[in-house]
């Protein structure tokens, strides 16, 4: 099957199985989202939301944040990964998008990854989901499923979103972020990925390599 034909029957398929597939960190407004996906590295979604749900109360805007000790707001995040990091990263940050952006998160990817603690995956989430950018973000989960699907075969990050951006279409980008992480996390798992169980099976090539299909 011609490869630009095999990639439209998997982002058909995904659709058809995640149709409501977005985002598992809940938030309001751009600030939340930064905050949330700052947080969410090497953390899970509903960890992240259970420590948001009482950080966004005591903390409800940039400003406040902007001017806390990191002392003062570890408490509220010490059940997240690398608490100590994020909370000096994330009051860095703040600062500096008081001081340089008035207090609006930056829409620009080369904007947000100047800041501490945001690389591409992180800045990618917050213009696609905050701004309605095309963007794809390639978590742990994208990154595998799209490799193991044939959609990519980069080695970092970078590569693969790259290659993701040439075979998906511009106005696909968003939506196949979140249904490749809700594939990876039902179906596609990293250690005891569900072949035999998956929709896409006639058409991954590792499933095709590994003897399943």
């Amino acid at each position: 099957m011609e490869e630009k034909a095999r990639t439209g029957l998997i982002l058909k398929r995904l659709a058809e199985h995640y149709p409501e597939a977005k985002s598992g960190l809940k938030y309001d407004n751009p600030f939340q989202l930064f905050v949330a996906t700052v947080l969410s590295a090497q953390t899970t979604d509903e960890q992240v939301n259970r420590i948001t749900a009482e950080l966004f109360k005591a903390v409800p805007s940039i400003y406040e944040l902007s001017r806390m000790k990191a002392s003062e707001l570890e408490p509220f995040v010490r059940r997240c990964g690398l608490y100590r990091h994020k909370s000096r990263y994330l009051i860095e940050a703040a600062k500096i998008i008081v001081e340089r952006y008035g207090g609006r998160i930056p829409d620009q990817r080369e904007e947000l990854i100047k800041l501490p603690g945001v690389g591409r995956k992180t800045a990618n989430i917050i213009i696609s989901s905050a701004y309605g950018q095309p963007a794809i973000a390639v978590d742990t989960h994208v990154f595998r499923v799209s490799k193991r699907l044939g959609l990519a075969d980069g080695n970092n990050v970078e590569q693969v979103e790259k290659q993701l951006e040439q075979a998906i279409p511009i106005a696909e980008w968003s939506d196949s972020h979140h249904r490749l992480i809700a594939h990876g996390r039902r179906l596609c798992q990293a250690r005891s990925p569900r072949c035999g169980s998956c929709f896409l099976e006639d058409l991954c090539v590792y499933a095709r390599e590994r003897g399943d299909s």
